[in-house]
């Protein structure tokens, strides 16, 4: 879609057009409103003939609007103007567009297949391609094609179509041509086919919607002689074929005008023929089996050899196999049947074939008196004699060939012997035998060793002996037994009580002969039991008590370990406690403790956390910035995360608690001596008193400052002073004409000044001075007027003009 717009006037009013929609004989634009307009003209001329313009016009309200009468497959400059009442052009835009080509006809339309229909149409000048319309009441389908005749797929069988064709070019497509109605035809019957015998066929399906007739055609692979049957029913069996050979049929079914519907080919092979066996062999080996060989038939696929007693074997790609196993001591027979897609044939004749004598179910050994044994078996069926062999593991062996069913021989205590029985019968004996392994009772082991490995776990480690199959290690204590068996010479026994003496005991013990249940003892004590931290206090600044939990016996020793980052304490008790000394304060320890004895060590107990109060700091400086008010500073304390830091006196204290490592702190009383504390607070509470030098505050300002005249032209300041203690002062005056300094001592309050010129302002400014001579920098100036004398104000008398204010406690 092409949109363009062009600019009304130099103020920005566009109007923009856009082609809505193309056929062969019109265009139909639309536009964007524009404010004042009454009408709309739309012309269209042709851009490469010489053939007329077209125009149409449309009323203001109108937007979308049709150029009709134009030429097919033509190229159109298309203008739109929008004209006022007085029939100016307010604005005009322009675009181009291409007519779609002529309509173009059916010739004919037909089906093939049952879900398609071809439709073949006349061909018109300037289209690039075309487009197949099928239509039902339900159903809407477009399928481009590059020419004819087309294809339209996906359709439904034997159902009527409203078919039209539309031509194609860039500009659009053209009127759709003038309907045609088509049927299409019926689909083909789904075939089912089966091989009943090696010498039919037979063929069924479904009933096919408005089918009145079906043919279906019969071909053997490799010929070319085909049998056609027509019929209405839904079955029909092909006769007298040939067996293990393929044929194809096809289907087609018929609607009533006529018309045949879809073909369907499928292919069926006949059953083989029956095979015959030519020979059955009895394998030897570890595994008894038969080897069966047959004669191959046409048409086979594999073949099954089947046993009288349900046994099989498969062959594919020759004309024998393999039954294995198959049961000894049986007189059988074998039939072979041939397989392919169709089925099984019939069985060949049954061959008879003999096996080999079983074994005996059972082989066991008596043993009635020490060093007297006696091999023995099950009788076994259909057997001549047996052959029983007897190997100790020492390589000693004995045989008997018996018709008994025993054989005896001399064994002894704690060897192991490996004993078979084969039979024999007119057909051999048989390939392999079943071996039986006897063990006479165990010794006891002379070289038990026990140790412990762990807290809690005793190792048990000897040399085996002749005949143990397994071991049964014990270790004993009053009313707790651990048990543990193995077939190793080894045993750990674990989960044992700590601080405990266990007996333990080796026994070796074989599956049929039992347990040896007189070997001797060993005994063997556990490590210590864990202690455990009961409480941690604290002595004095650097030492600490640890309380343990004494759970052992009293010549357990208890070592007492406090690690830290950078280093670690130990102490070493037999009692319940021990102190830990010299621990650094601002420190974190994890304390565990551990017994000690002859037994071994006890695993570690649970860790406390122990954390020495933080370190008080350096030093703490206290600096007065006013006369209540003071900065006191002070250096980091190792393991403080806060502090308190307070100034206590007679009068009173302050206090401030924060996290920097300084505080301003008001509420300061002028001349009076301060002590100086502190404390370190951790992250976890613990605190820390810290004491420093006290603080003294400076001398008090003056109160009471007056200025005043005296009869020989002099003037004199005085005060008075707060506290108890005596301070000499300084007394600045500052005037326009001059400037004054005076100090006083022995405790006087007062200062005379001669004066220069009368009538003078006058700043003044009083201040102590602190014992190392320096006056104290924050009393307040105060200004006077001093008239000259017959002035206004009686003689004598000075005027304050302003003070600044303070606080004074």
């Amino acid at each position: 879609m092409k949109i363009c717009f062009m600019p009304a006037s130099p103020s920005i009013t566009y109007i923009t057009l856009s082609v809505f929609t193309v056929t062969s004989k019109s265009l139909t634009v639309q536009w964007s409103g524009l404010t004042g307009a009454s009408s709309y003209k739309i012309t269209a001329t042709p851009k490469y003939s010489s053939k007329r313009p077209v125009f149409a016009q449309f009323g203001g309200n109108t937007v979308i609007g049709s150029v009709n009468s134009l030429s097919p497959n033509t190229v159109y400059t298309v203008q739109l103007e929008a004209i006022d009442n007085a029939l100016n052009v307010l604005s005009s835009a322009m675009t181009e567009e291409t007519t779609a080509p002529d309509i173009p006809s059916i010739v004919e339309a037909y089906s093939k297949k049952s879900d398609s229909m071809t439709v073949v149409f006349t061909e018109v000048f300037g289209a690039t391609s075309y487009i197949l319309r099928a239509e039902t009441d339900d159903f809407f389908s477009e399928t481009p094609v590059s020419s004819s005749p087309g294809t339209i797929l996906q359709l439904q069988p034997y159902t009527d179509y409203k078919l039209s064709v539309m031509s194609v070019n860039s500009g659009g497509r053209s009127q759709p041509s003038e309907d045609v109605i088509a049927k299409t035809v019926v689909v083909a019957p789904q075939l089912n086919t089966t091989s009943p015998t090696n010498d039919s066929i037979r063929v069924s399906w479904f009933p096919v919607d408005n089918a009145v007739l079906y043919t279906l055609s019969i071909i053997q692979e490799g010929s070319s002689t085909r049998v056609k049957v027509n019929t209405t029913d839904i079955t029909v069996t092909f006769d007298n074929l040939i067996a293990g050979v393929t044929y194809c049929i096809q289907g087609t079914a018929w609607d009533s005008q006529g018309r045949t519907g879809d073909h369907l080919n499928v292919c069926q092979i006949t059953r083989p023929p029956s095979p015959d066996v030519i020979d059955v062999q009895v394998s030897g080996g570890r595994s008894l089996g038969i080897a069966v060989y047959w004669v191959a038939v046409q048409g086979a696929n594999n073949y099954i050899a089947w046993t009288s007693n349900g046994r099989n074997c498969t062959s594919t790609d020759n004309n024998y196999c393999y039954i294995i196993p198959v049961e000894c001591g049986q007189n059988r027979s074998v039939s072979v049947i041939a397989f392919n897609d169709a089925g099984p044939s019939s069985p060949s004749q049954p061959a008879p074939y003999i096996t080999y004598p079983c074994l005996p179910d059972n082989i066991w050994v008596e043993e009635p008196s020490p060093d007297s044994c006696s091999l023995r078996w099950d009788n076994v069926q259909l057997v001549d004699y047996y052959m029983a062999f007897i190997k100790r593991d020492d390589g000693t062996e004995r045989s008997c060939n018996t018709t008994e069913t025993t054989c005896p021989f001399s064994c002894t205590c704690g060897f192991n012997y490996l004993v078979t029985v084969f039979p024999y019968n007119q057909a051999g004996s048989s390939p392999y035998a079943n071996v039986r392994n006897y063990t006479t009772i165990p010794c006891c082991p002379q070289d038990v060793t026990v140790q412990l490995i762990s807290t809690d776990t005793l190792e048990v480690m000897w040399t085996a002996v002749k005949g143990a199959e397994v071991y049964e290690t014990t270790a004993a204590q009053t009313n707790d037994v651990v048990h543990c068996n193995d077939t190793s010479p080894v045993c750990a026994l674990s989960d044992l009580r700590c601080n405990t003496a266990y007996s333990v005991i080796v026994t070796p013990c074989s599956e049929l002969r039992g347990c040896n249940r007189t070997c001797p003892s060993n005994t063997r004590e556990t490590a210590p039991c864990s202690p455990e931290i009961l409480n941690i206090t604290q002595t004095n600044s650097s030492t600490y008590k640890v309380f343990i939990t004494n759970p052992n016996t009293p010549y357990t020793n208890y070592t007492i370990s406090a690690i830290g980052r950078y280093d670690a304490h130990t102490c070493q008790t037999r009692n319940n406690s021990c102190e830990l000394t010299s621990l650094p304060c601002g420190s974190t320890y994890e304390v565990t403790t551990v017994a000690t004895s002859a037994a071994g060590r006890s695993l570690p107990g649970y860790d406390k956390v122990l954390e020495t109060g933080p370190c008080c700091p350096s030093f703490v400086k206290v600096t007065q910035v006013t006369q209540a008010l003071t900065n006191v500073t002070w250096s980091p304390g190792n393991g403080a995360r806060s502090y308190i830091t307070s100034l206590s006196s007679s009068h009173g204290y302050a206090k401030c608690h924060t996290l920097d490592t300084h505080c301003l702190m008001g509420c300061i009383t002028c001349s009076t001596n301060y002590s100086v504390t502190l404390e370190a607070i951790s992250s976890t509470g613990h605190k820390s008193e810290c004491k420093y030098l006290g603080f003294s505050s400076s001398p008090c300002c003056p109160i009471g400052i007056r200025l005043y005249r005296r009869a020989n032209n002099t003037l004199r300041v005085n005060w008075h002073s707060l506290g108890t203690q005596i301070n000499n002062h300084t007394v600045e005056i500052y005037g326009t004409g001059a400037n004054y300094t005076c100090t006083t001592d022995d405790g006087r309050k007062y200062c005379d000044f001669q004066e220069g010129a009368c009538g003078e302002v006058y700043t003044v400014v009083v201040a102590p001075l602190q014992q190392n001579g320096m006056k104290v920098p924050f009393c307040q100036p105060r200004t006077y007027s001093v008239p000259c004398p017959g002035g206004s104000v009686s003689t004598g008398i000075c005027k304050l003009i302003s003070r600044r204010r303070r606080s004074v406690n």
